[in-house]
């Protein structure tokens, strides 16, 4: 069965929500874990009037973007812990977060990805799209998503 499971979580109640699922499920088959957050690029602000002000922006959002992922992957280990499930953290910054799933599920030989559904419905998710639905149209590892 799957024995090495890749949960991204984004710190949101409903990824929490995976993320305990997860590690339940990890459990009971007897799995390993690899937590990810993807942390998002800087994107620079094309109207700028002082290249300081835009240079501190950058320094306060990596830091800011680095401890969210230190906390929600901290909360995330130490649920795996307490439920005796061995695990990895790893957080990495993409513009692309279903990409990064995919990339990192791949390089880190995960038999499969847990994540939450998106949580939008009717017209939102249409329009919208969502980080789940990308990845169950590129991922070539099997997608359980927890809803």
């Amino acid at each position: 069965m799957f024995k090495h499971l890749l949960l991204p979580t984004d710190g949101s109640k409903l990824s929490d929500t995976a993320v305990t699922r997860g590690i339940a499920f990890a459990s009971e088959t007897g799995a390993k874990v690899c937590f990810l957050y993807v942390m998002p690029e800087y994107v620079v602000d094309a109207f700028a009037e002082f290249p300081s002000a835009a240079q501190s922006s950058f320094n306060d959002f990596m830091k800011a973007t680095e401890e969210t992922a230190k906390t929600v992957l901290g909360a995330a280990e130490k649920k795996a812990k307490g439920a005796d499930v061995a695990c990895e953290i790893v957080s990495i910054r993409h513009g692309q977060p279903w990409k990064a799933i995919i990339d990192v599920a791949g390089g880190r030989a995960c038999d499969l990805i847990f994540m939450a559904s998106h949580g939008r419905r009717g017209i939102s998710a249409l329009v919208l799209g969502s980080e789940t639905h990308k990845v169950l149209t590129h991922s070539s590892i099997p997608v359980l998503v927890f809803r």
